[in-house]
């Protein structure tokens, strides 16, 4: 009866965390990265849309159609020749959406990004395994997993088509063999053969599917050094352990060491400028700020001023966020000192707290120390999430038995609390912001191409051109998301231009020079949309004048637009 209940409860977090997950799924277009993966796992390849040349959005779009004849070696192969990315997501997704897309049609953003959402909802079980067997509770074990279901961190990441879903997966199966590696030490017991084979599995795979897992990698020797160096200074034996241990460090630097190649054409690529050109060190409080954002999203997320709210919303969903962090830190603080209580559950925080402390002590040093800025990205911080999720869950088991004590002095105001009443309160919280990410409404969001899109399609009735400089094929997966969101949107004579470099000379003069013809050619009046477009171009000679009123940015877009007129008649 009692494993029928816990069942029953598992199914219930189940139900709510798929229609977080999949409810309005295909709501946005896909941006950057995600077109990224659309191509990429269709084995098509980014250099199929023409530089310098005046096109539609029908040629934009073209790798966006499955093609009979690509398969996984396609996906491979131009994965490594245009992307700095691991292959096993794109492989699974190749097959995925072979089965789904028609083909001669752009595939199907739901079905592209339905992959991720599957992932996610997996997720939800894993991580009550994962509870379950840290701390031999099934009520951590549900407490983790009623919090992963609705985190509006990991709703964030399951909504998109990409690969950081399987990434947790395998964080979350890496660090149950990890826990277990140093319960079996604590207790002075022989590491499983099985756990060491699998663990090694994972890892490689963990590798295979993002290279950020490596700092998953990272973070669990350390900690686990710390652990063997407490248990020699007890002079606790472990040489039974010692050779096991080293098998798994052999094959997951094996596994790691394979990607050597592909690693070192990422240092310096213009794809991760973006990262490693971060001026953290000018800016140096930016970084922790935006870190505590994205934790502070694993459990809470209210509306926010970048959804162009009204200010009275966003200033109330401030106060909310900073009372409700207010009252139910010292509530988890005390479920957490309550869990330490127990033998079984003290080494289990011990060793989540580290692996936490660890991970972000690891981005600050990127960010501050090799100037790689690894709090950009909300989703870069994917490799610790499950650890922080298990964390909440343990905390709120901690303050689920506790009972309202009005007489002991010692007991605060924000205590006097039933524990079940604190638990419903900071899950019905999380329940909101898993809403908040469903609906778009958050700080958690990439760029918005259905906000420049909706801009555009305003301001322009008649003749436009969307140009802009090219770098790599982030600048064509940003058109390409205008160009998908215009087909809602519809313009009748929309075109693009994509400015790429000389490969010769590293510069834009050949492309300016070629966009200047082709401006002549294009009938006029025409409303000209310079897009993220990074270099100087003369319009005045085209007659083309500024319109300072939707000079700006929208949806992570920069953007200017500029009224070209008749060109004057040669005499």
């Amino acid at each position: 009866m009692k494993n029928r209940y816990h069942l029953l409860l598992l199914l219930l977090w189940l139900s709510i965390g798929t229609g977080l997950r999949f409810l309005r799924l295909a709501s946005l277009p896909p941006w950057t990265d995600e077109c990224a993966t659309l191509v990429f796992s269709l084995g098509n390849s980014f250099h199929t849309v023409p530089l310098n040349q005046v096109i539609s959005s029908d040629v934009l779009l073209q790798p966006l159609q499955p093609i009979p004849t690509a398969g996984i070696s396609a996906v491979i192969r131009h994965l490594f020749d245009e992307s700095n990315h691991p292959p096993i997501y794109f492989a699974v997704a190749h097959f995925w959406m072979k089965m789904f897309s028609p083909t001669g049609e752009l595939v199907s953003i739901w079905v592209a990004r339905s992959l991720s959402a599957l992932f996610g909802v997996a997720s939800i079980p894993a991580i009550f395994g994962f509870g379950y067997l840290a701390f031999r509770s099934r009520l951590v074990g549900q407490m983790a997993a009623a919090m992963m279901a609705v985190s509006p961190y990991t709703v964030f990441l399951a909504r998109e088509a990409r690969h950081y879903t399987l990434a947790i997966l395998l964080v979350i199966a890496s660090l149950c063999c990890f826990v277990k590696a140093i319960q079996t030490i604590d207790q002075r017991q022989s590491l499983s053969i099985w756990i060491v084979l699998a663990w090694v599995a994972v890892n490689s795979l963990g590798v295979a599917t993002h290279f950020f897992f490596t700092l998953t990698l990272c973070v669990q020797g350390f900690v686990l050094l710390g652990q063997i160096w407490l248990k020699m200074q007890q002079n606790n034996p472990m040489q039974l352990n010692w050779w096991r241990i080293s098998i798994v460090a052999m094959g997951t630097l094996i596994g790691c060491l394979v990607w050597v190649p592909t690693l070192q054409n990422i240092s310096g690529s213009d794809l991760t400028n973006w990262v490693a050109g971060s001026n953290a060190q000018v800016r140096w409080i930016e970084p922790i700020g935006r870190l505590l954002l994205w934790i502070i999203s694993m459990l809470l997320l209210l509306p926010s001023a970048l959804t162009n709210l009204p200010l009275a919303i966003v200033v109330v969903s401030g106060m909310v966020t900073l009372l409700f962090l207010f009252w139910s830190l010292p509530n988890l603080t005390y479920g957490l000192k309550t869990q330490q209580q127990y033998p079984d559950t003290h080494l289990a925080i011990q060793i989540l707290i580290g692996y936490i402390l660890g991970a972000i002590a690891l981005c600050l040093c990127f960010t501050y120390g090799l100037g790689m800025d690894l709090t950009l990205a909300a989703r870069f911080q994917f490799f610790y999430a499950p650890a922080v999720i298990l964390l909440l869950g343990a905390a709120l088991a901690g303050c689920w038995n506790r009972v309202k004590n009005l007489n002991h002095h010692k007991q605060r105001f924000w205590l006097l609390v039933n524990g079940k009443v604190a638990v419903s309160i900071i899950w019905l919280m999380a329940v909101f912001g898993g809403a908040t990410a469903t609906w778009n409404l958050g700080y958690l969001q990439n760029q918005r191409p259905d906000v420049l899109a909706s801009i555009i399609q305003k301001a322009s009735q008649g003749n436009v051109l969307i140009a802009t400089t090219h770098l790599h094929h982030g600048q064509t997966g940003r058109m390409m998301g205008l160009a998908w969101e215009f087909q809602h949107q519809p313009i009748q004579n929309l075109q693009f231009y994509l400015a790429g470099k000389d490969p010769q000379t590293k510069t834009y003069t050949y492309a300016l020079q070629t966009f200047q013809e082709k401006l002549i050619e294009i009938p006029r009046p025409l409303d000209l949309w310079l897009v993220e477009f990074r270099t100087q171009v003369d319009l005045e000679s085209q007659r083309c004048v500024p319109d300072h009123q939707y000079g700006k940015s929208a949806g992570e877009y920069n953007y200017k637009l500029y009224h070209c007129a008749t060109q004057k008649s040669r005499t």
